[in-house]
């Protein structure tokens, strides 16, 4: 059966084959009983013959594989997953494939400490290299580059089984014959054809610019993958010298960069420096002159009030450096050291630069403030402080910023005319929950410059740039070789451009190749293009974009989401797709994030095997989109009790009593026309909420009916079912076994994009198909009962309530008989619970006299005597 041959069953049917209820019920096993048979009947098979507006498109997002999945990925893939199955039920084909992120850093960095080995691209490719038997990471083997590149390939490999396992087990309604990697060919060419063309119209460009740099990965950082966090120094009060020797003082964190120093900066309103604004100073040690400059983004309140502006220190430095035309005077290297060879503008004081070159930015900020010391030009002792710095989100040492060579792709962040129309597809999109649009409008808003997309790794995609070499055997970055889309992919560093032979690599007159790779947001960005089929599948691609769904967490809004929009905008002119899910971090107990080293990680394997995955689920759906849910592993008992509550009502139901008959003319009972009723109301509110991605919602008033149902609907009418209370097969009991079957099938398939196991169990020994190709439930299919008044069930709930009450009260079981019982109360409520007489009577064991008197009271009383029970 497709997905679009959904039927809603006739009102009338009963054809429900044959029942098979197991004896003892129970959640162990169920994952591996029927992830193994949605592989293998292709349960989630997308149906492509379906034209777009019966395609329901998710672009969910590749993981990382080289890393490590925890239950915030758990949670937030668990939310798509119940989106997903709800469209399905709803008739929609479901494009849901699933990506890995297997390139980059992580993977780098994992192949390393795995395999014990280090990239060293300049050594010649061994055909026979061989991984040391036994890896060291503190002493890693040089390889060369294919090799490494063997190896991480791999590696990914095995890594990309142990998620899906996990996916598998957890749930995930995934085609994988979808699924793709952010490394693999069809990921190539994607990215190598975006790119040229990004390039053709002007939107890519190579550029010596300041770079954020990470000194101990030895690469380039993009703005969103900055993470701010307290970093312990010292300011030091140093002078700096007008003409007549008189000093201005500054106050900096980083002293060893004065040899980098353009210019001093401050308010244009701060009196102390408005006469000097236009003239000159000389700096310490080195007696450059440097010139005093009014800037809006001096803090006048902070420190002296004045700033050195060094090439490049901070990010202020490039804003200061870019708006006010100064020069560049770069210091530190990409090795995090202070350049080896004395600057141009340094000679006159060689030999002070000499103390300085080739140390640390640490142990040169020691020697530099020895000088300062010897000089006079440190005023008294630093003091310590505690100063923000940026760091790769990867990394542990601050990052310096220094001039290279890279490729940007524009984003706004230079383009006001581009930033506003990077705002405007933001308005496009429909965010869930609606505030996490004001985290974009604010990332864009923000935006200092370009993406930067190049990366100084390995394991990635290449660049598929050359570059041709003058006579000098010097490239020709001005002038770069591109191949045609037809030739795509491309390696540069193993393939020779068009007109050229592979003998001219790297000499005079020949090529050169573009030896970065691009960064995985690069890559990622494009994940809409990559798994729709954009070049590789016209078909596909006409039939899922733009997409309906993105999903992730509201962290990488301003890398993965944004990344995507801009490509999609140069691309298409339009956004990758129309709503956008964002979820919370899972935190703990004390709402602090999760992480391993923090030590309060909970690594997903373990609560799903003690659980079992509906549990699991349900404890992510109770986690509404956009806010941050701390963990609780005792919430998962409270999941797997619904779960298993399930199981034993529906078996109850179908072996028990035997109600299996979906004959919604039998149902005649007021009582059981109510509970339809009620059901109606409760399928009408879930299905709202679930069309505006409130699947919280639609959980909580499908389960409330279903405890409701159990506790006390099942209780009321098993004796009338069993057929005891009315001494055979009466219409009566005919009425609750059919209510109870609807009822039950009903239930069944509002929780079944939650409890995606435990349902389709139950409908197993039941229906023909899977439950997860069952339609999502109308009104309709509770026949003409559905418009009963559902309101009788609160007060035979009260009515019920009430007897339970007085037997508690008088400490006996609930088993024990009542000689008399009055029910008294509103005249209305009275006269609806009196339609459920012999019911109540059933259930309360009520062998005298069962009155209902109308009262004044605001609520429903009851007053009973215990029968007299006989003594042997």
């Amino acid at each position: 059966m497709t997905e679009t041959q959904n039927q809603a069953p006739e009102p009338a049917s009963t054809d429900t084959g044959a029942v098979v209820v197991p004896d003892k019920p129970a959640l162990e096993g169920l994952e591996a009983k029927w992830s193994q048979a949605w592989k293998d009947q292709g349960t989630y098979h997308f149906d492509r013959s379906q034209p777009r507006e019966n395609v329901y498109s998710i672009d969910t997002p590749p993981p990382t594989v080289s890393g490590s999945l925890h239950v915030g990925h758990v949670y937030s893939y668990s939310h798509t997953d119940i989106v997903a199955r709800f469209h399905r039920m709803r008739g929609k084909a479901v494009f849901y494939p699933m990506g890995w992120d297997d390139n980059g850093l992580p993977t780098e960095r994992r192949v390393q400490n795995y395999f014990g080995v280090r990239c060293d691209p300049s050594l010649p490719y061994d055909p026979d290299f061989t991984p040391p038997e036994k890896p060291d990471p503190k002493r890693q083997v040089p390889v060369d580059r294919p090799n490494f590149v063997k190896l991480c390939e791999q590696l990914v490999v095995e890594d990309e089984k142990i998620f899906e396992s996990l996916w598998r087990q957890l749930g995930l309604s995934v085609d994988w014959d979808e699924h793709y990697t952010t490394i693999g060919e069809k990921s190539q060419l994607v990215s190598q054809t975006a790119f040229l063309r990004n390039y053709a119209r002007g939107e890519a460009y190579l550029a010596d610019a300041p770079t954020l740099w990470d000194v101990t990965f030895q690469t380039a950082v993009a703005q969103a993958e900055l993470e701010a966090r307290d970093y312990a120094g010292h300011y030091h009060r140093i002078a700096f010298r007008r003409a007549d020797g008189e000093p201005v003082h500054i106050e900096t964190t980083r002293p060893e960069l004065i040899p980098s120093v353009v210019a001093l900066i401050a308010h244009p309103d701060d009196e102390r420096y408005q006469p000097l604004f236009g003239t000159t100073v000389t700096s310490p040690i080195f007696g450059v002159e440097i010139p005093i400059l009014a800037h809006h983004a001096a803090e006048p309140d902070k420190g002296a009030g004045i700033a050195m502006c060094c090439t490049f220190g901070d990010l202020t430095d490039v804003m200061w450096w870019r708006e006010l035309d100064l020069p560049v005077r770069t210091v530190i290297g990409r090795d995090g050291r202070l350049t080896r060879e004395t600057p141009e503008w340094l000679e006159g004081s060689a030999p002070a630069y000499a103390e300085l070159a080739g140390k640390t930015t640490f142990s040169a900020r020691e020697a530099m403030v020895g000088l300062l010391r010897e000089s006079g030009d440190l005023d008294g002792e630093p003091t310590p402080t505690e100063r923000k710095a940026n760091f790769y989100e990867k990394g542990d040492k601050p990052l310096e910023i220094v001039a290279t060579r890279q490729w940007y792709i524009r984003n706004g962040g230079r383009d006001d005319a581009l930033r506003k129309e990077m705002l405007q597809r933001g308005n496009e999109i429909d965010w869930i929950p609606n505030h996490m649009r004001h985290r974009y409008e604010n990332w864009v808003g923000g935006l200092n410059g370009d993406w930067l997309i190049s990366r100084q790794r390995f394991f990635g995609i290449p660049f598929p740039v050359w570059y041709p070499l003058d006579d000098e055997g010097q490239p020709d970055h001005d002038h770069p070789l591109m191949p045609s889309e037809a030739e795509l992919p491309v390696d540069p560093s193993t393939q020779a451009p068009r007109g050229y032979d592979e003998s001219q690599r790297g000499k005079p007159g020949g090529f050169i190749g573009d030896p970065d790779v691009m960064d995985t947001w690069a890559t990622s960005s494009l994940t809409p293009q990559i798994a729709g089929g954009w070049l590789t599948d016209d078909d596909l691609w006409s039939r899922v974009y733009p997409f309906d769904l993105c999903t992730h967490a509201h962290d990488i809004i301003r890398t993965w989401l944004f990344g995507r929009v801009v490509r999609s905008h140069f691309e298409e002119h339009q956004v990758p797709w129309r709503h956008a899910m964002i979820s919370g971090f899972i935190v703990d107990p004390d709402r602090k994030k999760m992480g391993k080293s923090k030590g309060n990680a909970v690594v997903p394997t373990e609560i799903l095997d003690k659980y079992g995955a509906d549990a699991v689920r349900w404890r992510a759906a109770i986690g509404r989109p956009g806010l941050d849910s701390p963990f609780d592993e005792s919430q998962m008992k409270v999941g797997r009790r619904l779960a298993m509550k399930v199981l034993n009502a529906s078996k109850f139901v179908l072996g028990s009593v035997g109600a299996t008959s979906l004959d919604h003319y039998a149902v005649s009972e007021p009582i059981d026309c109510a509970l339809l009723a009620r059901l109606s109301t409760v399928v009408e509110q879930a299905t709202t909420a679930f069309e505006t991605y409130d699947y919280t919602t639609a959980l909580e008033v499908t389960e409330k009916f279903f405890w409701e149902f159990c506790d006390d609907y099942l209780e009321l009418v098993k004796e009338r079912a069993y057929g005891s209370a009315a001494g055979g097969d009466s219409q009566g009991t005919h009425s609750a076994k059919a209510a109870l079957a609807i009822a039950l099938e009903v239930q069944l398939r509002l929780l079944a994009p939650f409890l995606a196991y435990a349902t389709e169990e139950v409908w197993s020994w039941w229906r023909e198909g899977s439950i997860h190709h069952a339609p999502w439930p109308e009104p309709t299919d509770l026949g003409s009962a559905a418009a009963a008044d559902p309101t009788m069930l609160d007060a035979v709930a009260a009515a019920l309530i009430g007897i339970r009450g007085f037997k508690s009260q008088a400490k006996v079981s609930m088993r024990t008989p009542l000689a008399d019982v009055t029910l008294s109360g509103p005249a209305e409520q009275i006269a609806r619970a009196e339609l459920a007489a012999d019911d109540l009577r059933a259930v309360g064991r009520i062998e005298g006299e069962l009155r209902f008197s109308a009262s004044d009271s605001g609520e429903l009383t009851v007053e009973a005597e215990l029968a007299e029970v006989e003594q042997d």
